[in-house]
């Protein structure tokens, strides 16, 4: 079963993130224009972190997200900033599923949700776009080059966010933050490339970490809804990870598509891009640079340490998670055995940065 069967579609509920489906209900009742009973609830395939479930009704389908149950780190998970940030990007014209409502009381379904738009399209699971004719595949590349442009070139003052993060210093803070969060994950155990990384990654952050947009922090190509019929896209998904940060972060690491192996994560790296007619990773920072009015990108060998060491963090997390019994997905355990490929691969792109 490849990665588009294993997390498209959706299931029955699990058990471990059941809830009273007439509490819902009724909440909706009250809070959702429109809404109508009966109501019916499925459970996506997809989604390692917080649980997320279609909402079906006579009249129209929904998305509800919610924090997952037991014990979680502080700060994680917090669907309460993904609503904000979704409901302010759509009064700025960036493709996003309309927000629809927010539910801080937990004892509706056991803890924090919101609904939103369930955003009708296709999704891809393999950034080589293997659904994709060859003729067309450049198009599609550029439409997710278009769309995080449009996401760095947002003034996060005029769209609301202002103080939807720490501006400046993104890398440092970052960088502390997973480290923390690895270094204090017992139940998920020490790699040692990561406590390589811990150290050398303090010492080596470049001297323009100033930047601060809205970034999304895990665009891929699977947290995007494409239009059934063209290369456009409709919603990016799964905003857990937004804050205010560097752009060239958020970017790299949709870039990161091309250094990933593509048996490691569904990466581009071993294939054939001229044969499968995708753009190269040189001219897909160029159409980037262009869109943001940049000369070009220093310090990319950094910039992928670091997205690699990030995300063997969020790996790391699950890992624990799965100690702990609260992953949110039945493909958890599948991901997590990445982890330590994940963290050499990481530690190897360090040293291409040392030897610059």
């Amino acid at each position: 079963m490849d990665r588009s069967q294993e997390n498209s579609g959706t299931v029955e509920v699990r058990n471990a993130h059941r809830f009273d489906t007439e509490k819902l209900c009724e909440w909706m009742a009250a809070n959702i224009d429109g809404f109508a009973a009966p109501l019916t609830v499925e459970q996506f395939r997809g989604g390692q972190s917080n649980p997320t479930y279609k909402l079906i009704t006579p009249r129209r389908n929904y998305v509800l997200r919610r924090k997952p149950p037991g014990a979680l780190l502080p700060g994680a998970h917090a669907v309460d900033r993904e609503y904000r940030v979704i409901a302010a990007l759509a009064q700025q014209g960036f493709p996003v599923a309309e927000a629809l409502g927010l539910c801080l009381d937990e004892s509706v379904i056991g803890t924090a949700f919101y609904v939103m738009e369930m955003v009708e399209g296709r999704i891809f699971w393999e950034p080589s776009l293997p659904e994709i004719a060859r003729t067309d595949r450049p198009a599609y590349f550029d439409a997710m080059n278009a769309t995080i442009a449009a996401l760095h070139r947002v003034e996060p003052e005029a769209a609301g966010l202002g103080d939807y993060g720490k501006p400046g210093n993104y890398f440092e803070r970052q960088i502390g933050r997973w480290s923390k969060q690895y270094l204090g994950d017992v139940e998920a155990g020490r790699i040692e490339d990561m406590d390589r990384l811990v150290k050398w990654l303090p010492d080596n952050i470049p001297n323009d970490d100033n930047e601060a947009r809205v970034i999304h922090g895990d665009f891929r190509c699977d947290n995007m809804v494409f239009d059934p019929a063209q290369p456009r896209v409709r919603a990016v998904l799964d905003w857990e990870l937004s804050t205010l940060g560097h752009p060239l972060a958020d970017f790299s690491y949709h870039l990161m598509m091309y250094r990933m192996p593509a048996d490691l994560f569904s990466g581009l790296s071993g294939l054939d891009l001229d044969a499968l007619n995708i753009p190269s990773e040189a001219d897909y920072v160029a159409a980037y640079c262009a869109r943001t009015g940049r000369s070009g990108i220093a310090n990319l060998d950094f910039y992928f340490a670091f997205n690699m060491f990030r995300l063997a963090a969020i790996l790391h997390g699950i890992k624990g998670r799965l100690a702990r019994g609260t992953a949110a997905s039945a493909h958890a355990g599948k991901m997590v055995e990445g982890l330590p490929a994940l963290a050499d691969l990481a530690w190897r792109q360090a040293a291409l940065a040392s030897a610059l």
